[in-house]
């Protein structure tokens, strides 16, 4: 973004229009959670349905998974060159139907497609909604906008699950699926009304009728109109040079870092919450308890990136992160020894569900203040393509260690060290330069305040 709308949106009071436009992107996350984890609340049902054996519903959990990394690593770098919110809206829509559909699905091959199909939508939705949260918000409140991003997907799925218990005791498991497909298709109009384009996005890429589109947007925000644009900053050509440019020497080093950590993080993440009440049993607990010790996991994040959020309006984005990501190894490397107290045990995993959900949300947050605008949107599709290979490894290699002999409490171990060493190599990222993105516009404007040059981005 040029230097003097950045200006403007960093160093001025958020107003109600940008708060809306993070509002939608909460929204559509909380619309992901439902239908990202739809198989998780169904797949019991849908087992018992068409008498499928554990692989084959292992199968069905994994396939959204896998669309989603599809989704981000090849359907997020068309935002940088076409725009956001349309493929914001063409997302909503493929996850629309495929949802719809799987609720009339007749095998489980059907609904295996169907699912990677949603997971490909939801895939771009998810990197795209994050960016245009971070580039609406004040640096101030930047941390914060993306963190509600993340609670609005545990939300989305604490909500989703509670609805699903109700939904197939009356009316079956294609019930959630029709749900879950007319509440995505009800969202299409709502964003198309509410949601902007990115500013980043009109000023690198200057589609026809730019100015007069970022003028409309800054008038919303209570911001001077630009008398011009701003000199243009060199934009990769073509889809496909987006992932060229990640890897140039200039943001190799950012590029390689944040992929190693998206990989750790999602693969502890999905360890934690995938294992967690499995692995309580195996140490001693009832099943119940597993399964409300897992259940505090998720109550705990709802409130861990909220909180990451409200820290990083006061403190240094990469630092907090990385002392949620110490506390969050520190505390997996006590929680199993301490499971012969049952009240411990519960209050340790809620503390738990508060860090290794922040984790995530701390990533999604300073993800898109490192990559310049032209590539953000490629550079966070890539990393949280990159996540999801993490997490879809890291619950199987967990159960191919315990088949080798290794303890529940090994494993948290060894996940907690991950999770501290990747607090280390949050110090080699590379942020960004003070040097803002394109040169000051030296056009003249309405009067307005003077404003500091763009620090660096934590």
């Amino acid at each position: 973004m040029s230097a003097t709308v950045r200006e403007l949106i960093d160093d001025r009071p958020m107003s109600r229009f940008q708060w809306g436009a993070v509002v939608v992107c909460v929204l559509l996350n909380m619309l992901d959670g439902f239908d990202v984890l739809v198989m998780a609340f169904t797949g019991k049902s849908v087992s018992a349905d068409w008498g499928l054996n554990g692989a084959q519903l292992g199968l069905l959990l994994s396939a959204g998974l896998i669309g989603m990394a599809v989704g981000s690593m090849v359907v997020a770098p068309w935002a940088d060159r076409f725009g956001r919110r349309p493929i914001v809206l063409g997302c909503l829509a493929v996850a629309a139907a495929a949802m719809l559909l799987s609720a009339a699905s007749q095998s489980p091959a059907q609904l295996g497609v169907l699912r990677a199909v949603t997971g490909l939508g939801i895939g771009g939705i998810l990197a795209t909604s994050n960016v245009i949260a971070a580039e609406y918000a004040s640096k101030r409140w930047r941390g914060l906008a993306v963190s509600l991003n993340s609670t609005g997907y545990a939300l989305g799925a604490t909500l989703g699950g509670l609805l699903a218990a109700v939904l197939i005791g009356q009316f079956g498991w294609r019930a959630v699926f029709l749900v879950g497909g007319l509440a995505t298709a009800a969202s299409i109009p709502l964003v198309w009304w509410r949601l902007p384009e990115s500013l980043d996005f009109l000023l690198a890429r200057r589609p026809a009728g730019a100015l007069e589109r970022v003028n409309a947007l800054l008038a919303r925000m209570r911001h001077e109109a630009l008398a011009a644009l701003p000199e243009q900053t060199t934009a990769p050509k073509g889809v496909g040079a987006g992932y060229k440019e990640l890897l140039t020497p200039r943001l190799r080093r950012t590029t390689l870092v944040l992929w190693v950590v998206f990989f750790c993080i999602m693969a502890g993440f999905y360890f934690v919450t995938s294992w967690t009440p499995t692995l309580l049993v195996a140490a001693g607990l009832s099943p119940t308890a597993g399964i409300a010790g897992g259940t505090l996991l998720n109550v705990g994040g709802i409130f861990g990136a909220a909180l990451l959020g409200l820290l990083a309006a006061k403190f240094a984005l990469r630092t907090v992160l990385a002392t949620y990501l110490v506390a969050t190894g520190v505390l997996l490397a006590i929680f199993i020894g301490a499971s012969s107290s049952l009240a411990a045990a519960f209050a340790i995993a809620a503390v738990i569900g508060v860090f290794v959900n922040g984790c995530v949300a701390g990533l999604y947050a300073l993800t898109p203040t490192v990559y310049d605008p032209a590539v953000r949107t490629t550079g966070v599709g890539t990393g949280l393509a990159i996540g999801r290979a993490g997490a879809i490894l890291a619950p199987t290699l967990a159960g191919t260690l315990l088949d080798g002999g290794w303890t529940p409490e090994q494993l948290y171990i060894a996940f907690g060290v991950v999770f501290v060493a990747t607090a280390a190599l949050l110090f080699l990222l590379r942020l960004r330069s003070t040097t803002p993105d394109t040169a000051p516009d030296t056009a003249p404007r309405a009067a307005g305040p003077t404003v500091r040059p763009e620090g660096a981005t934590s």
